[in-house]
């Protein structure tokens, strides 16, 4: 561990820190471990940006750790001559995110390349899309997604619209750890930056081309004219940049009955009304689930902050209403749009879909009904991102569809990264359209298991924070691969993948073979009777996290062997912590 009580120092008594920034720091003078905390290392800058606590000092996000990483970001850009090309900036709700975009884009301007701001929040989709209209060199996303309050994020994007991938993540990472002080991070004042063209602030002109796309994405227009004086949706953005464009694609393809929850309509940075805005926790849904009953309503949509992930509660037709995991929804959206474009003749030959390694096997099923190919990436949307952009460049197959069990999806190419305003608005379209033919969306997914297997999935977290977290988490995985499990319970290992080292080992044999997806610091596990466990590191949060999933013959068996599997996982990991 390094020194950290030099580096505190250092921005305690260096007048380049703003008063706030010091005044922040002598505060905590008596407290070491809040000292060590701040200072033991630098915000990591990972293979997509950075995401912490917000605060003063070297691992935290504030205007100086953002600064320093816009800088390297510039030197890489410059290095690629992609000044005059530019970059996309928008932000989310959170609290600094105006700020920590605003100095993003005054950084890349004193460094001659063009910055485009948007002059109010947006959803990350929207970032994604506008990188490529606007024929970017790269976008910044200033978000912290789903975490709690006092979290923020930044996110690079290179100028396909996804998230950066090799080589540029590498090469953007070394930048970044090359601008050894922050008295290295240029910057210049806006009016100056705006004067000088480096600074464009845009706004409705990307807004109206972002929603024609997801537009576009419509397949019964009919069925939503048809239904909408009888269809009613209740919709929460959690304090976060949904509620605007949700609302208004809606309307414009005619939804007449949108309710939207009023505790969670105007962007707040303190999420006031939810432990934290994750769609994916029950408690986000406790004021849109109360709404509905009272509205009647046949859907539930819940977006995070920054409007990528949705969470969707449907009724049924005696009333109740019923949480869709991230695999129930994205499995629903992929039968819809794959059984609707077969049907209407637009479904090509080399379509394919694609879902993450821990996602829900059944996704692999509806691939093979609709004779679509599926696609297996590793954990992390920036991987479907890449899977299109390599059809585009090659010309080789069709993009159908893409989702990871968290939450996210996406429907076209239009964009790179996962979409809840476009879910949002197929998922209605998908009610209105079954509503006609005299089914809840409930009905639809009841009809899937049924008919592709009883599919169940679970993940459980286990956070680590700080220097002794991130050491124990290492632990962990270094143990799984020195010792690997022969079976959880009943289940027997037959296969193990290791991701990091690139290898699939199959039980009783020497022979190893060949992964092709890209090395990460992953473990799967391929068990009989169609389990799997998967172990991997958060790459956001100070978590490992344990995924796995079973198939029954029934909703019992499978909830009882699902519980059984995770009883038995526990149980492994237990003994290993």
């Amino acid at each position: 561990m390094r020194d950290y009580m030099k580096y505190y120092h250092e921005w305690l008594d260096d007048p380049f820190f703003d008063e706030q920034t010091r005044a922040e720091l002598a505060a905590i003078e008596s407290d070491e471990n809040e000292i060590r905390e701040r200072f033991y290392m630098d915000l990591e800058f990972g293979t997509a940006g950075l995401r912490g606590v917000i605060g003063a000092g070297t691992n935290r996000m504030n205007i100086y750790t953002v600064g320093k990483a816009t800088q390297g970001l510039a030197n890489y850009i410059l290095k690629q001559g992609g000044a005059d090309k530019g970059v996309a900036i928008a932000c989310d709700s959170r609290h600094f995110s105006p700020e920590f975009s605003e100095a993003s884009a005054l950084v890349l301007a004193a460094n001659g390349i063009r910055a485009y701001l948007f002059e109010s929040l947006r959803p990350t989709p929207e970032l994604s899309f506008a990188v490529r209209h606007l024929g970017c060199i790269a976008g910044i996303n200033v978000t912290a997604s789903h975490n709690p309050s006092e979290y923020n994020g930044y996110k690079v994007y290179w100028e396909d619209g996804a998230q950066i991938t090799p080589p540029h993540d590498t090469g953007i990472t070394q930048e970044v750890l090359a601008v050894s002080s922050y008295h290295d991070i240029k910057t210049m004042d806006r009016k100056d930056a705006e004067a000088a063209g480096l600074l464009t602030i845009i706004g409705d002109q990307v807004d109206v081309a972002y929603d024609e796309c997801v537009k576009n994405l419509i397949l019964h227009q009919e069925a939503i004219d048809a239904r909408a004086d009888d269809m009613r949706i209740v919709f929460t953005p959690l304090h976060g940049t949904g509620n605007i464009p949700v609302r208004r694609i809606l309307k414009d393809i005619g939804f007449k009955h949108v309710t939207v929850v009023p505790e969670q309509e105007k962007p707040d940075g303190d999420f006031p009304t939810v432990p934290y805005p994750n769609p994916e926790t029950d408690k986000a849904f406790e004021l849109a689930r109360a709404l509905a009953g009272r509205e009647d309503a046949d859907l539930v949509l819940a977006t995070d902050p920054d409007a990528d992930r949705l969470g969707v509660h449907v009724r049924d037709s005696q009333g109740g209403y019923h949480p869709l995991t991230g695999n129930m929804s994205g499995c629903l959206l992929a039968e819809y749009l794959l059984s609707q474009r077969k049907e209407a003749g637009v479904l090509e030959d080399d379509s394919y879909i694609v879902r993450t390694i821990v996602s829900t096997k059944m996704a692999d099923a509806i691939a093979q009904a609709y004779d679509t190919e599926l696609i297996e990436v590793l954990t992390g949307f920036k991987y479907i991102g890449e899977k299109i952009l390599e059809s585009e460049t090659t010309g080789k197959g069709h993009f159908q569809f893409g989702f990871e069990e968290s939450y996210g999806s996406l429907a076209a190419g239009y964009a790179r990264d996962k979409d809840a305003v476009a879910a949002s608005v197929i998922l209605c379209e998908a009610a209105a359209f079954y509503k006609q033919n005299g089914m809840t969306l409930w009905d639809v997914m009841t009809d899937m298991y049924e008919r592709y297997g009883w599919y169940q999935e679970g993940v459980e977290s286990v956070t680590h924070a700080g220097s002794e977290g991130l050491a124990k988490i290492a632990a962990i995985m270094e143990a799984l691969r020195k010792d690997p499990p022969a079976g959880f319970g009943e289940w027997k290992t037959l296969a193990v993948r290791d991701y990091r080292e690139g290898i699939r080992l199959e039980a009783g044999s020497d022979t190893e073979e060949k992964l092709t997806l890209p090395k990460s610091n992953v473990l799967y596990y391929e068990l009989t009777d169609k389990a799997w466990v998967c172990v991997r590191p958060s790459g956001t949060e100070p978590k490992i996290k344990f995924y796995f999933g079973v198939r029954g013959g029934s909703e019992e068996e499978s909830e009882k062997l699902l519980g059984e599997l995770k009883k038995a996982v526990d149980g492994h990991m237990n003994h290993i912590i």
